[in-house]
């Protein structure tokens, strides 16, 4: 049963969480309940083919609730926190310009702080010197950073290509440490969200839900995605080629491992992701943090966020 739609659009919605926490669900109905627009805050779902692996909703789901930054760009073409920024100021301008709810929901923690806070000061990219740091052999590109950079190489994820990439690209550019300027966000930065909460669950339920996800991404077809995109330039983006799944099943088809062993991969590697978006999580402390027990039903999650909301919002003659 629907609630009364609001006379005016509430400020935006975050909603965060681990992958396969059930956040996709959770806005889907929080949209509909609130006559809210989704924008996703996920740096893997703008590219356009990337559909299994990265758990799109499906053409039902768009149906149901408009979404925003979702295949809006091609395996050729780079996407980062800047054009990120730009994307959803525009999306969410034209959802509240309709009266409606803007919910930004995803995983991707930098795309929440680039929004919430603002950029740093590091240059855009170089696309001459990403090209050439591109070719570069990735055990090259460590000792580089191991000497130019310490501080960061003993913190950045060393099979991240991408990261790496920046990382020495913004070296190269600035002559400064990636690690100082990481931390420089702009002063002119948005205020504390009124409305962000983050979904929790206990490892142990965390774990089969994401289990069951994989197997469920193989069985729909991600091996035969992966072998039509690496045909569409798949192995050319390397920030593409970053996403957990598509990674190890190209792997796969090159004979490294057999399939079983690349599923059993892929479940690691996933739980490895979570188990970092939640330390990313964990350290904002705007965040409201909402336990999902095993078994909740997640339109239930989803009507418990609007009666929080409700019960903080002013009542008529207060200021």
């Amino acid at each position: 049963m629907s609630t009364s739609v609001p006379t005016d659009p509430q400020p935006p919605i975050f909603l965060a969480g681990p992958t396969a926490s059930g956040k996709s669900s959770v806005a889907l109905f929080l949209a509909e309940q609130l006559n809210g627009e989704i924008i996703s805050v996920d740096s893997m779902q703008v590219y356009r083919g990337l559909d299994i692996g990265t758990a799109k909703p499906t053409q039902e789901e768009r149906a149901r609730v408009s979404h925003h930054l979702i295949d809006i760009v091609d395996l050729s073409e780079s996407f980062d926190a800047a054009r990120f920024i730009v994307l959803a100021g525009k999306a969410a301008t034209e959802i509240q310009s309709r009266g409606h709810t803007p919910i930004f929901c995803g995983g991707t923690g930098l795309y929440f702080k680039a929004w919430l806070e603002g950029l740093g000061d590091a240059p855009p990219s170089d696309a001459n010197l990403r090209a050439a740091l591109e070719a570069t052999q990735l055990d090259v590109l460590l000792k580089e950073l191991e000497c130019s950079d310490p501080v960061t190489f003993a913190r950045i994820d060393r099979q991240n290509l991408r990261r790496v990439i920046r990382a020495i690209e913004v070296i190269r550019l600035t002559g400064k440490p990636f690690s100082g300027q990481r931390a420089k966000w702009s002063a002119d930065a948005t205020q504390p969200p009124a409305v962000f909460f983050a979904l929790r669950r206990d490892a142990s339920d965390l774990h089969q839900r994401i289990d069951r996800r994989v197997e469920l991404m193989f069985h729909l077809g991600l091996v035969e995605e992966t072998r039509g995109l690496l045909n569409a330039g798949l192995k050319q983006n390397p920030t593409a080629m970053q996403a957990i799944g598509y990674r190890q099943v190209v792997e796969h088809l090159r004979g490294e491992r057999s399939l079983q062993q690349t599923i059993e991969l892929v479940k690691i590697r996933t739980r490895q992701f979570s188990k970092r978006q939640m330390t990313w999580f964990r350290r904002q402390s705007a965040i409201e943090w909402i336990p999902v027990p095993p078994g909740t039903s997640l339109e239930s999650i989803a009507h418990d966020l609007i009666r929080r909301m409700r019960s903080r919002a002013p009542r008529p003659g207060e200021n």
